[in-house]
């Protein structure tokens, strides 16, 4: 199983749909609540090339964007194979 990490901010309905698909899937992540932290906050944007918007999800250490990116993925079939080790 690949490591998922999210990065979410409270009251984040995009937050709230991505983990509501990756619990959907049964997948284990590490949240980083960035609300009150501007040093998570740097760290997602520096990971994820300067994306700013809540969440950013990583898979593998890869970045692959919020939640609309995450659920186009699983919309194309490639979520599942990503999430399991797999090259997208």
């Amino acid at each position: 199983m690949a490591e998922v990490t999210i990065y979410t901010r409270a009251m984040c309905g995009y937050c709230m749909a991505a983990k509501r698909l990756l619990d959907k899937k049964g997948v284990a992540y590490t949240e980083h609540d960035a609300s009150f932290s501007s040093e998570l906050r740097q760290e997602m944007v520096e990971r994820s090339g300067g994306r700013r918007t809540f969440p950013q999800i990583f898979i593998d250490g890869r970045p692959v964007g919020g939640s609309d990116e995450l659920h186009e993925l699983d919309a194309a079939g490639r979520l599942d194979a990503m999430l399991a080790g797999e090259a997208a």
